[in-house]
């Protein structure tokens, strides 16, 4: 047929299909396809990919790509990633919506990494550990023999565990070796703070002593408490020791001469903890950079002004209840902007720069929860049966860990958190080590550590 003519009857044939009905255009399409051949069937197959099948993730500027990947959560995205290389090349390069992700599950971003890949490997990471601690398969336990009486004392600092016992003795451990590093001779220890050079011991002889790691020997010792000593805290810089008591008092001391240089009352009940920290808000009362100091004991949280003077007043007293009803549960979280503890009515955190109460925070399953972390992100609790991981935007359980019978002590130095800056955001690198410690009735201690990632 002659190229005009061919046209001509295509033009008729083009008007007479448009006035068909839909049925009647199928059935058209169904006899052609019926009377055409292997070319006209293969050029059919490959125009039909293009008009049917129109891959809009390719076609589309990358920014639309990206915009509209937005709106996709993450296990679909991955999902589509399985369509085809272009689309995993472009939903894996996709940036911000990995980052997104990845902060909603509590992990912290570093903005500066802008690899696209890495973000999704970290989310993937992520997905994999947030798993775990919902299956109860995060952590694992392990325990440190050694004492041969009551360990009473706890503390931990960059992957060393010291512990304190009646057995007149202090040793700290290496937790990811379980070896002992060093063993010295001591009272017995109520309370036990280190660094790499010197150890600080509280005792239930009333006094406060400095050991020598290297060699064991008292470097200084400072008597002036009627009760036992519970809980230590010091500062190099300031030359202060601080130390709470048995005998309703913390007493201020030089760190280097041993020399007591105030004893600050107003507590009715034993003293079991003071922390000193440096303030990181400004308020009528103190600014950045002054050094407080925070005591409490069953009813109370007392802050003093530890830095600006050694005679210094208390600032504020802090309670749960007026009536003494309501009990503090051992342990305090103070850094330097927050003060958080827990009670019987729930967690409470107050605003160091007005000592307002921002929240009370009521978990749902349990009343009498002891704090051991306080985070932005996540808080770590414990209670007689469980290790608990609460998400502190939506104040829900997110894991639990099973303890043993470990050994109770209502004043609560016999356990302790060990790493923390997971707390404030998980990022791929800070879930391993030391997650919970507490000493046995056998003497031991008991260990909660991270699992490494399967």
């Amino acid at each position: 047929m002659e190229k005009k003519d061919f046209e001509a009857w295509l033009d008729n044939i083009s008007i007479t299909f448009l006035s068909l009905t839909d049925l009647q255009k199928n059935e058209t399409l169904d006899h052609l396809i019926s009377l055409s051949g292997a070319v006209q069937l293969r050029h059919l197959s490959n125009n039909l990919e293009i008009l049917l099948k129109r891959d809009f993730l390719k076609l589309l500027p990358l920014e639309l790509s990206f915009y509209l990947l937005k709106w996709l959560d993450p296990q679909t995205l991955l999902t589509c990633c399985l369509v085809s290389k272009q689309w995993n090349k472009v939903i894996s390069a996709c940036t911000e919506v990995w980052q997104t992700a990845c902060k909603n599950l509590g992990w912290q971003i570093d903005d500066s990494v802008q690899d696209p890949l890495h973000w999704k490997k970290v989310y993937l990471k992520a997905i994999l550990r947030m798993k775990q601690l919902k299956d109860h398969e995060a952590f694992e336990t392990s325990s440190l023999i050694g004492h041969s009486a009551r360990v009473y004392a706890l503390y931990y600092k960059d992957g060393l565990l010291c512990t304190g016992s009646d057995d007149l003795s202090a040793k700290l451990w290496d937790v990811s070796t379980g070896q002992c590093i060093y063993g010295i001779q001591t009272h017995t220890c109520a309370a036990v703070k280190f660094d790499e050079q010197k150890l600080v011991t509280g005792s239930f002889d009333n006094t406060v002593a400095c050991w020598e790691w290297s060699s064991g020997a008292k470097t200084q010792h400072f008597r002036g408490h009627t009760g036992a000593v519970f809980s230590v805290d010091y500062n190099d810089e300031l030359d202060i020791l601080v130390s709470g008591s048995a005998d309703f008092t913390v007493k201020v001391w030089a760190l280097s001469t041993g020399t007591c240089l105030n004893t600050l009352t107003g507590h009715t009940e034993w003293v079991t903890k003071v922390v000193l920290q440096k303030c990181k808000v400004k308020s009528l009362m103190h600014s950045p950079g002054d050094y407080i100091l925070l005591s409490a004991d069953k009813y109370e949280i007392k802050i003093w002004p530890i830095g600006r003077e050694i005679n210094c007043k208390c600032l504020k007293t802090l309670s749960v209840s007026e009536d003494r009803s309501i009990s503090l549960q051992p342990r305090l979280h103070f850094d330097g902007k927050y003060i958080v503890c827990s009670s019987a009515l729930g967690l409470y955190q107050w605003d160091f720069a007005s000592y307002d109460i921002l929240r009370v925070i009521k978990p749902p399953d349990f009343s009498n929860a002891s704090l051991l972390g306080f985070g932005e992100i996540f808080a770590l609790l414990f209670d007689n049966r469980y290790l608990y991981i609460m998400d502190l935007r939506t104040e829900k359980l997110i894991s639990r860990w099973p303890l043993p019978e470990y050994r109770k002590s209502k004043r609560g130095s016999s356990f302790l958190a060990g790493e923390m800056s997971w707390l404030n955001g998980l990022n791929g690198q800070n879930d391993m080590g030391l997650v919970f410690a507490t000493s046995m009735p056998d003497h031991s201690i008991h260990l909660v550590l991270w699992k490494e990632h399967g």
